[in-house]
């Protein structure tokens, strides 16, 4: 991913996003009008941030893009396996922040998909020739339960995607060093079939407790779904260590705000 502008704003744009055409990319923390600890360009609608901060951030944002807010469609993340495709004309996507989910699919044009985020990974997918764009939220629950791959074959199955051909983006989120996890993580990993996953993505650093490395579970599971490895963009920024640009649960003890993974086709 690379640092550009977007109007105000300071964005982290995927390689392969071809403005105005195709955007995607993931918003930095600068820009905004929410105030410490959640300065400033909070997106977290369910943070303790001040709600007039949080509407006025998403007023900058969709002016930014030059987009009406009711077509920037979030829903309610649950750390779950669901998806939600939307296939149809919506005038108005706001009633989508109440549906719970974790990954967005979409082939209509002119609507922002976000995914709003904090340690966890944003994951942009789109397909050039079918014209479909899916946005995923991948924390270890959904990375353990298979939500990328699960999102890929419904982007297959739903509008005949093949994933060969399509582009992918991994956003920043947290680095192995700073991510120390325990044995729910590690149950959560063996009794799905990502276990097979585990011996690579986590090292053991006393009884009980593993430094896990996320953003290569979600590299290895897009792979695995049939993205070929050279249009997948990993960004290897770290949420816990860039501070001044990033939000992250952890580092702030979760007195922050969030991020967002965005793309759109027109």
């Amino acid at each position: 991913m690379k640092l550009a502008k977007q109007d105000r704003l300071n964005c982290l744009q995927a390689e392969w996003a071809t403005p105005p055409g195709v955007v995607a990319g993931v918003t930095t923390r600068n820009g905004g009008v929410s105030r410490a600890p959640f300065n400033s360009l909070n997106l977290g609608i369910n943070t303790d941030d001040a709600s007039h901060n949080v509407e006025g951030n998403f007023a900058t944002l969709a002016h930014a893009f030059g987009i009406a807010q009711h077509h920037l469609l979030l829903v309610k993340q649950v750390h779950g396996c669901d998806i939600v495709v939307v296939d149809h004309k919506n005038y108005d996507v706001s009633h989508f922040q109440d549906v719970e989910a974790d990954a967005i699919i979409t082939d209509q044009a002119g609507l922002m998909l976000g995914i709003t985020v904090a340690d966890c990974y944003p994951i942009l997918v789109f397909d050039p020739h079918q014209r479909v764009a899916a946005a995923i939220h991948a924390g270890w629950r959904g990375a353990a339960s298979g939500i990328i791959g699960d999102t890929i074959a419904t982007m297959h199955n739903e509008f005949g995607c093949d994933p060969a051909t399509l582009l992918a983006t991994v956003g920043p989120g947290i680095s192995k060093d700073h991510y120390v996890v325990g044995k729910e993580v590690r149950d959560a990993f063996r009794n799905s079939d990502k276990r097979a996953q585990w011996k690579e993505i986590a090292e053991e650093i006393e009884l009980g407790q593993w430094h896990l490395d996320l953003r290569q579970s979600c590299v290895m599971q897009l792979q695995e779904a049939g993205i070929t490895p050279s249009n997948c963009d990993v960004s290897e920024l770290c949420t816990y260590k860039k501070r001044d640009m990033l939000f992250s649960y952890r580092r702030d003890q979760g007195q922050t705000g969030r991020q967002m993974g965005y793309i759109m086709f027109r």
